[in-house]
């Protein structure tokens, strides 16, 4: 096959202009992990590196930076469902990679789900507007002239993500997600084995039309100069192994140049067994059963698939016995475009040649192999035959027993593929132990149903782990399983599992970003970052910040309402018709003797509540609801006698990109006759873009 496998940069297709009858050398063939046939050929011979990278960082850092984070979002809702459309064709390449149906939902849907949730995260939990806001205002000087924050704004550069061969469609976009949201551009360099998917989902999005220009590019093929071309502002995200991440760390542009570096490495993962979770429980079951889901899936091609089995010693037979019946029943090897095939090949010959290899290492460092064989095994046809199929990548599902939990080899060779390793222990500490020899990995998960055992392993082995999954009876039918990140939870881990960190959320948004410590006066604040500060300007008075729409509120517009008196009579009402007697409110001899209140006095929630009707403006109009109230701090006892107002003031103005209405945050101060702080809060209501008609009604 002649075809090269495209690259996709500076806004167009590209494949290098190779010689006619040039030798095969000068491009990799990449073969169907079924059936030995070649699939495709990549080369980057003759592709200019450095145009690509300055591409990025000048056209896609412009069309980015147009946008804010919720215009980012919705785009990736709309990349998410271009992908949905056109999966099928996804699914049935995904089939060449080795990869069964079920691993490829892992694969595919995983990956779009993550475009999902980050369009919904992006418009929840981030400001409609392009700087991000991070933690309170730190008063700076006694009058409040002077103040301190920290904001995020996104880098310069271009996001550069080198993936690994076991999930093409994932593995780019969890990173992608996250750094298109911070509005920097990615440069994506899938491996070569599985990288015609990785450039089959890139194509459906430049064919979609959605891609803001330069905002994402594919690199089909080797980048042996790509670090040369890296700068300050420019971040790598690297999946792959140790020693890789080690020599690419190392890389002057890394160590001297400023180019932010994080990795996710092979780990040795394990999973604990409790000591009370013995043969019979819910918990060994399920126990058993991830095990194995871990050992097949994907065929074992998973950074944070299980490596070492970690059980009480008196439940080790009865878990290898449980594992090789699972096995048996539910594992069929073979091409995954035959019927019931439920575990594909590995991803190419070269990868089944290593996992043999490291398996002989397992053995010679004390393994014993007590479940598989390292022999070429017979697998399901695409035409439903059994045989061997020597021009595939397969290798059966292996369980390799040590005797010696001390093993060198145990807590340091990984068979990247079904392969796994049991061991016993005799006390928790003894098992916490055993997974910290690891030497830091991805995850670890624990069967059991104590929470005291839960509790002593997670004290010892959490520091070394980027999740723990605790698994029982309770969410086994729930859970997600050992070997999922989620894009809400981290993934990522210490040590030997590269020390980075992916996902999280938006803490993964802001791994693009810049934290930056800003000072200045209340009115420099207000500027720089969209959110009203106290001291900055306000706007009293005029037509009441209620009747307006989001069109025409301003930062800064404010209600300050009139004084209302509290009594005796008001406190006894509230607290009789809201069933609050809490004795500060009703017994004056009591509240006297408590060291907060100089005696009787008025209930938080009637303060709160009384503010509400000194601010509101009851008619229809653009305030379509109250959505919540958020930070409230009660300062100050109000007694009998008493007066308080309110300022209400636009804090912070927040459309909704899809929606006809956005939200407002007001900051609403509640003070007493003295001027002292009563109360703080915040407001939110959801307002109307535009004017709606005087007839609809308030909700």
């Amino acid at each position: 096959m002649n075809t090269i496998l495209p690259s996709y940069v500076n806004g167009q297709w590209w494949t290098p202009a190779l010689r006619e009858a040039q030798d095969a050398t000068d491009a990799a063939e990449v073969r169907d992990a079924s059936t030995g046939e070649v699939v495709t050929r990549v080369s980057t011979e003759g592709l200019d590196l450095g145009a690509a990278l300055d591409y990025a960082r000048t056209v896609g850092q412009a069309s980015l930076g147009e946008l804010t984070f919720h215009q980012r979002a919705v785009l990736l809702k709309q990349m998410a469902l271009a992908l949905t459309e056109r999966k099928a064709e996804l699914y049935e390449l995904s089939a060449r990679t080795g990869a069964t149906k079920q691993d490829s939902w892992v694969d595919i849907d995983g990956g779009i789900g993550v475009l999902f949730t980050y369009s919904s995260k992006g418009r929840r939990e981030m400001p409609n507007s392009k700087v991000y806001v991070d933690g309170a205002v730190e008063q700076l000087s006694k009058d409040g002239s002077f103040l301190g924050r920290h904001i995020y704004t996104r880098l310069p550069g271009v996001a550069v993500q080198i993936n690994a061969f076991n999930f093409p469609v994932w593995g780019s976009l969890e990173k992608f997600a996250p750094a298109f949201l911070a509005g920097v551009p990615t440069l994506v360099k899938p491996a070569t084995p599985t990288g015609y998917l990785a450039e089959a989902f890139v194509r459906i999005l430049v064919e979609s039309g959605v891609l803001p220009e330069g905002s994402l590019q594919l690199v089909s093929g080797s980048v042996p100069t790509l670090f040369d071309h890296l700068r300050l502002g420019d971040l790598v995200a690297f999946t792959g192994s140790a020693s890789t991440a080690e020599k690419l760390r190392s890389h002057d542009s890394v160590q001297t140049g400023g180019v932010r570096f994080t990795s996710e490495t092979d780990s040795i993962n394990a999973s604990v067994l409790g000591t009370d979770a013995v043969a019979g429980t819910p918990e060994f079951d399920a126990y058993v059963k991830q095990l194995v889901a871990e050992m097949t899936t994907k065929a074992g091609q998973k950074c944070t698939a299980i490596r070492r089995a970690i059980v009480p010693a008196a439940s080790v037979d009865a878990v290898i016995d449980a594992v090789r019946a699972r096995i048996a029943e539910r594992v069929v090897l073979g091409d995954p475009r035959a019927e019931g095939v439920t575990m594909g090949p590995l991803a190419s010959i070269a990868q089944r040649d290593e996992v043999l290899r490291q398996v002989g290492r397992l053995e010679a460092g004390g393994g014993e192999l007590v479940i598989g064989s390292t022999d070429a095994p017979a697998v399901t046809l695409a035409d439903g035959a059994t045989g061997e199929a020597s021009d595939g990548a397969f290798v059966a599902p292996m369980l390799l027993r040590f005797a010696d939990a001390s093993s060198a080899a145990l807590h340091e060779v990984e068979a990247f593929g079904p392969v796994s390793s049991i061991l016993g222990y005799d006390t928790t500490a003894e098992a916490a132990a055993l997974v910290a020899r690891g030497g830091g990995s991805l995850v670890t998960s624990v069967a059991t149903h104590d929470p005291e055992v839960a509790i002593a392993l997670a004290t010892g082995m959490a520091a070394y782990n980027g999740r723990v999954l605790f698994l029982d009876r309770d969410d086994a039918r729930s859970s997600t399983g050992h070997g999922s990140p989620l894009p809400n939870l981290v993934h990522g881990g210490p040590g030997r599992a590269g020390g980075g960190e992916e996902l999280g959320g938006i803490r993964a948004v802001l791994h693009h970003m810049q934290r930056t410590a800003v000072q200045g006066s209340p009115e420099m604040l207000t500027a720089l970052t969209g959110v009203w500060h106290a001291g900055a300007s306000s706007q009293p008075g005029g037509e009441h910040p209620f009747r307006k729409s989001l069109a025409e509120l301003r930062i800064g517009d404010q209600v300050v309402s009139a004084s209302r008196t509290v009594t005796l009579e008001d406190i006894e009402t509230f607290a009789q018709f809201t069933g609050d007697t809490f004795y500060a409110h009703m017994d004056e001899a009591a509240a006297s003797a408590n060291p907060f209140f100089p005696g009787r006095v008025a209930h938080g929630y009637l303060l709160v509540s009384w503010a509400a009707g000194l601010f509101v403006d009851a008619a229809p109009g653009p305030v379509l609801a109250n959505s919540g109230l958020e930070n409230l701090r009660f300062v100050t006892p109000v007694s009998p006698g008493d007066s308080i107002r309110v300022e209400l003031t636009a804090k912070q103005i927040t459309p909704r990109e899809t929606d006809e209405y956005g939200e407002v945050r007001w900051d609403a101060v509640l003070r007493n006759q003295n001027d002292e702080l009563v109360a703080s809060y915040d407001v939110l209501t959801l307002v109307a873009k535009e004017l709606v008609p005087a007839e609809s009604p308030t909700s």
